[in-house]
């Protein structure tokens, strides 16, 4: 019953719309930190872990950044088996230059990427991510999803790491997609 449970569920996209999508279903294009183009299937064969944020964020993307960079430093060599990414919501000032000006201030593993608003839009669909735009000060500030998504090295979603949760949680969520 069991190999016949594991046969029918083979390669089943899920079914909650809520959850994201696993790597090999999601259709992007972003440009890298470094001007490099980027698609999800550069990310099969290493676990992934990815974060919506954007350089003009006055608070949750830094300490988010700052955290990643504690948990990748806490796995020691292990780290280097990832793909670690911040994927901007903010494509209109984040240029692949700004990215890696920011980035520099963080775990050099990191790599930013952006886009077009709509391949952005498109990345952070297959995540289930969310952001928007939003006027402050004569100016705007982006509202986004803030968890950290986590997927497995053949793209299979695995979970999300909450904005402040414990770091013994976060390094053990980490280290199941390492496995």
């Amino acid at each position: 019953m069991l190999g016949l449970g594991a046969l029918r569920t083979r390669d089943v996209a899920p079914t909650d719309p809520l959850l994201p999508l696993p790597v090999t279903a999601m259709d992007w294009t972003l440009t890298n930190h470094r001007g490099a183009t980027v698609t999800p299937a550069d990310w099969i064969g290493r676990p992934v872990m990815a974060f919506f944020g954007f350089t003009f964020c006055p608070d949750v993307c830094p300490t988010t950044l700052i955290d990643i960079s504690d948990w990748l430093e806490a796995l020691g060599p292990d780290a280097d088996r990832l793909n670690v990414v911040l994927i901007s919501v903010d494509p209109e000032r984040d240029t692949p230059a700004v990215l890696a000006d920011y980035l520099s201030n963080f775990d050099p593993r990191i790599v930013g990427l952006t886009g077009s608003l709509s391949e952005v839009q498109k990345a952070a669909a297959g995540f289930r991510a969310m952001f928007e735009k939003l006027p402050r000060d004569g100016d705007y500030t982006m509202n986004h999803t803030a968890g950290v998504f986590l997927h497995h090295a053949d793209g299979r979603f695995a979970s999300i790491i909450d904005f402040h949760e414990d770091r013994r949680f976060a390094i053990a969520k980490i280290r199941r997609i390492l496995t």
